[in-house]
């Protein structure tokens, strides 16, 4: 981050350009960013002001959803707020994309250590975000025996905060897996027929 933070200006422009760059098809309320992106609302200001000068958002009415106790009750409540959204007519998206992604990502050797407190790695597969194809439907393949879910979702969220964008992940057990590999398994196809890197492989994946 300190390096991106030297390029870029603050923290706070940092994690909105990740949060618009990598999430174009949602549009954000100042509360949503603020709560997303973990900055104040005087940031917020600042920085939607910059990106609009610059031509990389738009702004548009957006519904957002807003919890309310009453008693002890929660109750959700819609309303229109002002909202912001990625200009995908901007010049130079894919280079700032990639920009974010090679400054702030791990290797992807260090990606497979992250994920060791999950289970028995037996195969980590990587994709889409981390080779920058920006296209694909899934980010990563986890293979593990033992598979422990609780461990999986805080690694998948502490990898998610680190990058700034939800990760589009699948993980096996590892008899599971390789009978979706049989039987060529949408999912797993959709991950081993497009560009993707095996990282780990402790099974002999072929395809």
């Amino acid at each position: 981050m300190e390096i991106l933070e030297k390029l870029f200006g603050t923290e706070a422009r940092v994690k909105m350009l990740r949060l618009f760059l990598f999430n174009p098809e949602h549009a954000y309320g100042a509360e949503d960013i603020m709560n997303r992106a973990k900055v104040t609302g005087k940031e917020v200001k600042d920085q939607l002001a910059v990106f609009q000068k610059i031509g990389l958002i738009k702004s548009k009415q957006v519904t957002q959803e807003v919890a309310k106790k009453k008693g002890k009750k929660i109750v959700i409540k819609k309303r229109r707020v002002q909202g912001w959204f990625l200009d995908d007519s901007f010049p130079y998206l894919l280079a700032l994309k990639n920009l974010l992604i090679t400054v702030s990502m791990k290797t992807h050797e260090d990606i497979a250590k992250h994920f060791g407190p999950v289970g028995k790695i037996r195969a980590v597969i990587v994709s889409g975000i981390f080779i920058q194809d920006w296209e694909s439907r899934v980010d990563l393949l986890i293979v593990a025996d033992n598979l422990k879910p609780a461990a999986l979702e805080r690694a998948v969220k502490s990898l998610e905060a680190e990058i700034g964008k939800e990760i589009r992940y699948a993980a096996f057990e590892t008899p599971d897996f390789q009978y979706r590999l049989g039987i060529y398994d949408k999912l797993i196809r959709d991950i081993l027929d497009f560009p993707h890197r095996k990282v780990v492989d402790k099974i002999g994946i072929v395809h």
